[in-house]
């Protein structure tokens, strides 16, 4: 360090924790835990006297969320509450570091982290040193020269060598290397299977984790796939990695100024937490202690304090379960399951969670089911379980014999957490659930779909504030994790029957919450719970691929690629790895002395795919290496890996459409993604020739044309896009004819192309400066684009600006059958994320609504096809289409009662206009 006195920020967080698990737990003579106040407190006092002329500052978590949990609803989801022996030292902690006079920062929405990052970046720019104290390797990013930091329970000090050194890697680095590893303990996504060794050597060869991604196609084997499969998420988990420097704070770094301790309070604090050590050295200097009560933080609220003397409250943290009033037990014979059983047709109401094998939805099956009845009460069936010695294990067969009736019969209202799993996994085992009248998932979705992630912990917390069991509670973890047919009955109905209990009382607490407002209700009720068992029909019915086309297209795929290959080392007069940036910026800027259009953070010549396509339109080497890494993610994606997803019973792809993901209500599929699949290229285009109807049968795909565009026009009410939408003129021409000023019959088809992308670029927020980048214009002609768009279209601006004025006042926007989505960033302070949530708030209703209204179609559809007129069923949903497999006779008439049932889902003030295709492949009738 080139200063003699460093600024010393403290996490307290950090050593909180270390204390905790690292000292041997002690008890004041009133039972107050004291471990772990003593570990903090000492290693402050260590660090003011080896640093006795440096101001300090201690800086601890806040209660709550954080930002990161608004990008991510699953960060630090998993983590165990804090025990209440240690939470209960918390409030000690603060109230000796306020009286040895030192700065105390607990800033909400934020982590202690980010405060650190952002103290340490004011000191930098002030040329000041900075010594950070703390045990976590995240702050390892924040090193530089300037920057130290010191574990001080180890002696350890990590300069930007030390880090080099100990992580293979600089300072610069370490986000890319935790966004690869992941966090366990964050729940930081990570790519799943990469070890700090991959991490390392992947970034010491691609040089950052953009040029892992970027050459991604190039890494072969299992690990290669798991990286391809999780390449949104590594961006996700970077964003989550990286530590805020610019933290609004309400004190400067002029302000850190210790003032001097209370000595009086110190004893008196030291005195009744019995830190007889500590007494002695006060008393000795002949201080007197001053009234003091030890604050308990276990209950009630903690204080957040920004700094000295500051505090404001926080909510209280929610109850743990051991709090709540229950009565659970196995059920141990046939006799006892009969009576259950007559309790639960007495009631009429059941509340239904299951434990499963957790395998793919087709083949998962029943380990155990939890039954309750009545809120405070639930039982546990066990029907496999290792410990078949047990009495408490059932006979499968048996049980479910008994309950099939119960479950089948659908004058008794059933309610679950996810009731289209439960569905499915009983239905392997030949029950067909009837009688579906609440599902909890779904609730929560629909009352915010952003709030939390909709597992059934997270909103058991969120509405109830009570903690349910974990899944790692049950079967442990590491090493010693088991399987869930290990576990024994008794521990499985610990885990499972409070769920059933739970969902009881969930139903009514999500009922209340939903008929607060009458339009919620109502999305709830006829949109998403009725879609719920049509898609479970689309589910289980599947559809065929043909393995073999797939197989001579990863033939045809590698012969190409390889003939790319050969194209490429001629053009740069040698071979070399196509997937190293740092051979490939060689070949491109050194050799060859291509234009450098931008360059990296490190400064080098960018090898990114935006650059490589801004090349492509001069250059033949660029052009090549973009086809080559688009062919590469097909056959690694598609042609390779979907015969791989083949049900072997049913010879068919079983996908999973997940209803409460996407915050808009648009669904996403699983296991595997067919929402992806590309149809722009015509390699692209083939794999859906892949996809076929069974003998006899014909695929129909029917697509609502520009629903978004026609919903813009309903909500906008802007007269010129109504018009033209109710002449059914071609949008896109009649756009270019207002915007350039040409009748529409002399439109050219370059006109015609930048209309498109300004009308679908507006209605996704898009600005000038990415309109001109997708064009391929300056700016200023971009901006007279969208000018010239919106003096013709006026009613689409004005419908932009008050949407946007909307989110801003109340936090969220609206589809035209009332499901809100939530902005959580609108009134962020920071600029990126601001805008970010403005361009949502403008396309989210449009997109919504698009979602709502086939989610209507496949209900009206589904209800059609229910009565058996047709030999027809619904196989796959994919953003604004529908396919069907339908018996070569019922075409014309499915072609007919699809079409009419599609258009007239929605009443809009434009016609809704819906194309519908027939062939033996997707391709085909798409």
């Amino acid at each position: 360090m080139a200063s003699a006195s460093p600024l010393i920020l403290i996490d307290g967080s950090s050593y909180l924790f270390r204390a905790y698990h690292a000292l041997p737990p002690l008890l004041s003579s009133k039972g107050q835990a004291t471990g772990a106040i003593k570990g903090v407190i000492s290693m402050i006092r260590s660090l003011k006297k080896d640093y006795p002329d440096s101001p300090v500052a201690v800086v601890f978590d806040a209660k709550g969320d954080t930002f990161r949990n608004e990008i991510y609803k699953d960060y630090k989801a998993h983590r165990p509450p804090m025990p209440d022996d240690l939470r209960s030292q918390i409030e000690p902690i603060h109230q000796i570091i306020r009286a040895m006079g030192l700065p105390l920062l607990v800033i909400p929405g934020v982590e202690a982290d980010d405060v650190i990052g952002t103290l340490a970046a004011q000191a930098l720019h002030q040329h000041r040193d900075t010594l950070i104290s703390t045990g976590d390797k995240d702050l390892a990013q924040l090193v530089n020269q300037h920057v130290t930091l010191i574990n001080t329970m180890t002696g350890e000090k990590l300069d930007p060598a030390a880090v080099e050194v100990k992580f293979g890697l600089p300072p610069s680095r370490i986000v890319d290397f935790l966004a690869l590893t992941g966090d366990k303990v964050d729940n930081i996504p990570g790519v799943p299977g990469v070890g700090p060794k991959t991490a390392v050597k992947w970034l010491q060869e691609y040089g950052s984790m953009e040029g892992v991604i970027e050459n991604a196609h190039l890494i072969t084997g299992k690990i290669g796939e798991k990286l391809r499969d999780n390449l949104d998420s590594l961006r996700l988990s970077y964003e989550l990695a990286t530590i805020k420097l610019d933290v609004a704070l309400e004190v400067s770094l002029q302000e850190l100024i210790p003032s001097s301790e209370d000595q009086p309070q110190l004893l008196a604090l030291f005195s009744e937490l019995e830190f007889r050590g500590w007494v002695k050295d006060l008393e000795k200097q002949g201080v007197e202690a001053a009234p003091s009560t030890i604050e308990d933080g276990s209950s009630g609220s903690q204080p957040n304090t920004n700094t000295n003397g500051k505090t404001q409250s926080s909510t209280s943290q929610a109850d743990d379960w051991n709090t709540t009033e229950r009565n659970y037990r196995l059920v141990t014979s046939e006799q006892d399951l009969r009576d259950c059983i007559h309790q639960v047709r007495s009631r009429g109401l059941v509340s239904i969670a299951i434990l499963d094998t957790a395998e793919h939805f087709m083949l998962a099956k029943v380990i155990g089911l939890a039954l309750s009845w009545r809120p405070g009460e639930a039982v546990y069936l066990a029907l496999d379980h290792d410990s078949l010695d047990s009495p408490s294990v059932l006979d499968r067969r048996v049980c479910l014999t008994l309950l099939k009736p119960l479950l089948e019969d659908g004058g008794v209202r059933k309610i679950a957490h996810n009731n289209k799993h439960v569905s499915h996994v009983l239905q392997n085992h030949g029950i067909s659930v009837n009688g579906w009248r609440f599902d909890t998932h779904l609730a929560s979705y629909v009352i915010n779909s952003v709030a939390i992630n909709h597992g059934i912990e997270e909103v058991s917390e969120y509405y109830l504030s009570m903690r349910l069991p974990t899944i790692e509670s049950l079967i442990g973890a590491g090493r010693q994790k088991l399987a869930l047919t290990q576990t024994s009955p008794d521990a499985a109905m610990t885990y499972l029957a409070p769920q059933a209990d739970i969902v009881s009382r969930l139903h009514f607490k999500l009922s209340d919450e939903l008929n607060k407002t009458g339009e919620l209700a109502g999305l709830y009720k006829y949109y998403e719970l009725a879609l719920s068992p049509v898609l479970q029909r689309m589910e289980r019915q599947g559809i065929a691929i043909d393995p073999e086309m797939l197989h001579l297209q990863s033939v045809g795929l590698a012969a190409r690629l390889s003939e790319l290959e050969h194209q490429v080392y001629a053009l740069a007069g040698e071979s070399f790895n196509l997937g190293s940036p740092k051979q490939l910026q060689a070949i491109l800027y050194d050799k060859l002395q291509l234009p450098v259009l931008k360059k990296t953070p490190t400064g080098q010549p960018s090898t990114a795919e935006p650059i490589l396509q801004e090349l492509a339109l001069d250059f033949e080497l660029p052009n090549l290496i973009m086809e080559h890494r688009g062919l590469s993610k097909l056959k690694s994606t598609y042609t390779d890996k979907l015969p791989l997803e083949i049900n072997r019973t049913t010879g068919r792809i079983h996908s999973c459409f997940q209803q409460a993901v996407a915050a808009t209500g648009r669904l996403s599929s699983t296991e595997p993604n067919l929402q992806n699949i590309p149809i722009r290229s015509a390699e692209g285009r083939k794999i859906r020739q892949a996809f076929v109807a069974a003998p006899g049968y014909k695929l129909l795909a029917a697509d609502y044309s520009q629903v978004e565009l026609r919903i813009m026009a309903h909500l906008s009410q802007d007269a010129g896009l109504l018009a033209a939408f109710a002449n059914a003129q071609d949008v896109h021409r009649a756009t270019a004819s207002e915007v350039f000023g040409v009748p529409v019959e002399d439109v050219t088809s370059e006109q015609r192309r930048r209309a498109k992308a300004i009308n679908f670029g507006l209605i996704y927020g898009m600005s000038a400066f990415g309109l001109a980048k997708q064009l391929g214009i300056d700016r200023h002609d971009a901006q007279l684009y969208v000018d010239k768009y919106f003096e013709r279209y006026p009613g689409v601006h004005d419908y932009m600006e008050r949407t946007r004025e909307q989110a801003e006042a109340q936090g969220y926007v609206e589809t035209l059958f009332g499901r809100r989505l939530y902005l959580p960033d609108i009134r962020a302070g920071n600029g990126m994320l601001r805008k970010a949530a403005q361009r949502t708030a403008i396309n989210a209703p449009m997109q919504g609504t698009a979602a709502d209204i086939i989610k209507q179609a496949m209900v009206d559809i589904d209800h059609w096809l229910q009565t058996g007129v047709l030999d027809a069923r619904l196989v796959l949903q994919v953003h604004d289409e529908l396919v069907f497999e339908v018996k070569d006779p019922d075409v014309e008439l499915l072609k007919e009662g699809v079409r009419f049932r599609m258009v007239s889902a929605a009443a809009l003030d434009v016609p809704l206009v819906v194309d519908v295709g027939i062939g033996s492949n997707w391709d085909e009738a798409h």
